[in-house]
């Protein structure tokens, strides 16, 4: 018996077929871009919140700690396709909301009428960062903090 160690894979094969993967995901979008989304298809992006460079609103990170999906369908504006990363903005519950992140945050990148799927290994998470407690807390209270304009006010 011979101890073979297994070769070392200097040129980075996998990362590099991940980064090929992903621009398949940029081309899509900037075809999007500029021709919008032909005949039926469509688009379900699935990312972590927490990876770096992501950008999405607080409360909407609140809601999605670590995950969420959104469409590309119907009701999308001002799509933005750079390099690295894309933005697009999104109506939830009727509240337009812009959500930007790198194509290295994307996990799953899904077109249900041509059944095409990308999957890919999770991106590091950025830690989270600690919120300081309020000041005057309300207890049994889990609705939004209210700030009274009066203390602020010129006698």
């Amino acid at each position: 018996m011979t101890d073979q160690t297994p070769p070392v894979d200097e040129m980075q094969y996998e990362r590099l077929a991940h980064e090929a993967l992903r621009g398949v995901i940029r081309s899509a979008l900037e075809h999007v871009l500029a021709e919008g989304l032909p005949g039926a298809h469509h688009f379900y992006i699935t990312f972590k919140t927490r990876a770096a460079g992501v950008s999405i609103p607080p409360d909407m990170l609140a809601k999605y700690p670590d995950e969420m999906t959104v469409v590309l369908q119907h009701q999308y504006e001002d799509l933005q396709v750079e390099a690295d990363r894309f933005s697009v903005k999104l109506r939830f519950g009727g509240v337009p909301r812009t959500l930007a992140m790198p194509y290295s945050a994307v996990t799953r990148f899904y077109d249900p009428s041509v059944q095409f799927l990308l999957q890919f290994d999770e991106p590091e998470i950025v830690e989270a960062v600690e919120e300081a407690p309020p000041e005057d807390p309300t207890p049994g209270s889990d609705g939004p903090k209210v700030v009274s304009l009066d203390q602020f006010r010129k006698k």
